[in-house]
């Protein structure tokens, strides 16, 4: 049984408070793309778990893998029968796209479907929540007013189909620690969920900031340069996402930009 897991972008991003648990509570909207790996799971095999991965390549053994570690998960609620995984990685990492929270939270769905486990959404979620803060959101995939770790969700209704949505990597990974180290969190006057739902994006660029963007931009000043070029290219809003360093625009009318070879980029078309 194959799936096709996608990433997501944030809607802004407000890094409201320091965690006695080390961790940050923070605000945002997660909102799908159609920016996807591939992941192929067979039953069968010598072994338990086997990981096949091709694409880019990923950094790290198998037991550091966030797949691995769902299966972990999985391998306590259910017999499982020995499982062979193939991942094409498409999707870049240290993107601030959630590619290898969406991989897992894919896995778990995948394996939950194909070996008839009837573990309920509830129950996916939770087990989601353990692999990552954002890992959950894949679980049903659906837009989101996301709080606390970034794993409270609150649905909310958000429909940017009539627009297009480019998103470009410019090749750089960018750490996720790093970013959060040069953030002072702070509350927003305005909540997040309030000027995606209430506000016409005519209205994001003036109203809807990326706590993360001053410490990545003046770090990587081409990042920032990225997201004037989508401005300047007509994008109606432009962001980093999450910690970066991907950046979207949103657009009325298809763009047609030329990035450096090194720039990965995808093109959401409006329906």
């Amino acid at each position: 049984m194959i799936d096709f897991p996608n990433c997501k972008i944030n809607l802004g991003l407000n890094v409201t408070q320091k965690r006695p648990d080390g961790f940050h509570n923070i605000e945002t909207v997660f909102y799908p793309v159609n920016w996807k790996d591939s992941i192929e799971i067979i039953e069968g095999g010598n072994q338990a778990f086997e990981l096949q991965i091709s694409g880019l390549k990923i950094e790290g053994n198998i037991e550091e893998n966030i797949i691995f570690k769902a299966y972990k998960l999985l391998a306590q609620e259910a017999l499982l029968p020995n499982l062979k995984v193939y991942l094409h990685k498409v999707l870049p990492m240290g993107a601030g796209l959630g590619g290898g929270s969406s991989n897992a939270a894919f896995f778990l769905k995948l394996v939950n479907k194909q070996l008839k486990l009837n573990l309920s959404t509830e129950k996916l979620t939770e087990m989601a929540r353990k692999l990552g803060s954002d890992c959950a959101f894949f679980i049903e995939n659906t837009p989101v007013f996301a709080k606390g770790k970034g794993d409270e969700f609150e649905a909310i209704k958000l429909d940017l189909s009539k627009y297009h949505i480019l998103v470009v990597y410019p090749g750089i990974h960018s750490n996720t620690k790093e970013a959060y180290d040069g953030v002072i969190p702070t509350q927003p006057t305005k909540s997040i969920r309030d000027i995606v739902t209430k506000e016409p994006i005519e209205n994001w660029k003036a109203l809807l900031e990326n706590d993360f963007e001053k410490s990545i931009f003046k770090k990587y000043p081409e990042i920032e340069k990225l997201k004037n070029t989508l401005y300047q290219n007509g994008a109606i809003y432009a962001s980093l996402s999450g910690s970066g360093s991907a950046v979207f625009g949103i657009f009325k009318t298809k763009p047609e930009i030329s990035f450096p070879e090194n720039y990965s980029r995808f093109l959401q078309e409006a329906k």
